[in-house]
């Protein structure tokens, strides 16, 4: 059985979150369990209203016929994998008060931490 991918996402960038991403749905479509944890700025991915769909890199990305970052959550979701949102980096950023994606959890790095287990870490 392989073993559990965590990622870890601390930008805020339209770049590193939709690589995370790409990296998320590409392992669960492997059959590997997935968990992206997003904190500080990463935190705005998963926001219901993510400023990151807005970005002009999100158009060109589509332009160009590479999947942007909302078919890419909507995949993601699809597959299996789960969402945390770090209970510290909501506050850190003033998004605490936010609604997040409905398939995001709040919690803490612990709880990252115990989902992958013995698994992969990847930080973006």
């Amino acid at each position: 059985m392989p073993k559990p991918l965590g990622i870890l996402l601390i930008s805020g960038g339209h770049e590193r979150a939709h690589y995370a991403l790409v990296l998320a749905t590409g392992a669960a479509a492997l059959g590997r369990e997935v968990t992206l944890f997003a904190t500080n700025a990463g935190c705005r991915l998963l926001l219901a209203e993510s400023p990151l769909l807005a970005d002009p890199r999100e158009a060109a990305v589509t332009a160009r016929g590479v999947a942007g970052i909302a078919p890419l959550l909507e995949a993601a979701e699809e597959l299996g994998l789960r969402f945390l949102a770090c209970e510290a980096g909501l506050r850190t950023e003033g998004l605490d008060a936010v609604p997040l994606r409905p398939s995001v959890t709040v919690a803490g790095i612990a709880s990252f931490l115990a989902a992958i287990g013995e698994g992969q870490m990847a930080t973006l």
